[in-house]
């Protein structure tokens, strides 16, 4: 595969305006964001491969943050001039500097001045206006979201639910699949209360890193989650957590270790183990040792059982011995004898 180059629209000045930051911010991807900050302070004179070594990330790594600002808006990607470019690199890891790097090559930084982001946003709304008067696929999603929610969409959640159904991959059915999946998994957390579209968009750009795309996708995705979901509860009951969900902290623990092919009897005993060695709930303890279980290959419980027995602890009858100097009850057949001896002792009188 050829090496990408990529470019940002607008003038070389570095700008990051609010709405870029909002943009960030909805898609939720870390990554995306580094690229992006990585690509400013550049100022977009590093190729893809540069990018990849200084994040430490690998080259799909890269190139799936680069899609993310692609369908922000945020950059444009132009593997033409990065093959011409490519073509005068010298081996290895060089990129572009000085005078040898082209005026369209390489990562280059935004000009977001808020006249450009102005303006971009006039023809988006444009286009959204076009959409709702012709009567299009996306004025039958508002329709419904509509419906759904229970309310009228404000110019700016429009704008938001128009830029899920402009921007991203996700099928009609999958974007009203998604936001019947928002109300419920909201109301359930939330004590009933509806989404926002700003939850709902977030969770659009999730599914889209997820590839979740079609409705047999989004169908498979739900199960999955619903599973997931299913586990995560059991693991709350194991760890003696009640009428409170998962902070975040937790949360990322409990899926690492169901991604890692644990269930709730297995996190059960890495607990007792937990508790009985600190007396408390630990999670980074109980993380170690199930990490230990991954890296051995134990995740069932049997497993764990036969091949990672816990040592056996308490006092042995030795060291019982030593610590008091005499056999086990030998305390206590003295001091029988004594009180026999003063019982005769009366009844001699």
């Amino acid at each position: 595969m050829s090496e990408m180059k990529f470019t940002l629209p607008g003038s070389e000045t570095v700008t990051l305006t609010g709405q870029a930051i909002d943009k960030l911010i909805c898609a939720g991807d870390g990554d995306a964001a580094l690229l992006y900050l990585y690509i400013l302070k550049t100022r977009g004179q590093r190729s893809s491969t540069e990018a990849a070594v200084a994040l430490g990330k690998n080259a799909g790594g890269i190139a799936s943050a680069m899609n993310v600002l692609s369908h922000l808006g945020l950059v444009n990607m132009d593997e033409r001039a990065d093959n011409s470019a490519a073509s005068k690199k010298s081996p290895g890891i060089t990129g572009n500097s000085g005078v040898q790097a082209s005026s369209n090559s390489g990562l280059r930084p935004v000009n977001k001045t808020e006249e450009v982001g102005d303006a971009q946003r006039r023809r988006t709304v444009g286009d959204m206006k076009r959409e709702l008067e012709t009567g299009s696929v996306f004025y039958a999603i508002v329709e419904e979201a509509q419906r759904r929610l229970g309310n009228m969409l404000s110019p700016e959640d429009l704008m938001r639910l128009f830029g899920m159904y402009d921007n991203l991959s996700l099928e009609p059915e999958v974007i009203l699949q998604l936001i019947t999946h928002c109300i419920s998994e909201n109301r359930a957390k939330n004590g009933g209360r509806m989404p926002s579209i700003r939850y709902i968009e977030k969770a659009a750009y999730t599914w889209d890193r997820a590839g979740v795309h079609t409705l047999e996708n989004a169908e498979k995705y739900l199960k999955a989650l619903d599973v997931r979901r299913s586990v995560q509860s059991e693991i709350k009951k194991t760890l003696n957590i009640w009428n409170r969900e998962f902070t975040e902290t937790e949360s990322r623990y409990v899926d690492n270790w169901i991604s890692m092919g644990f269930g709730a009897s297995a996190v059960a005993i890495a607990y007792d183990r937990t508790i009985l060695k600190t007396g408390k709930l630990v999670w980074n303890y109980m993380d170690t040792i199930i990490n230990s279980w991954h890296s051995k290959g134990l995740h069932a419980p049997h497993e764990i059982q036969a091949k990672d027995k816990m040592p056996e602890r308490g006092v042995t009858e030795t060291a019982t011995k030593a610590a008091h100097g005499k056999k086990f009850g030998e305390a206590n057949h003295e001091e029988v004898q004594r009180m026999q001896r003063l019982l005769n002792k009366i009844k001699e009188g």
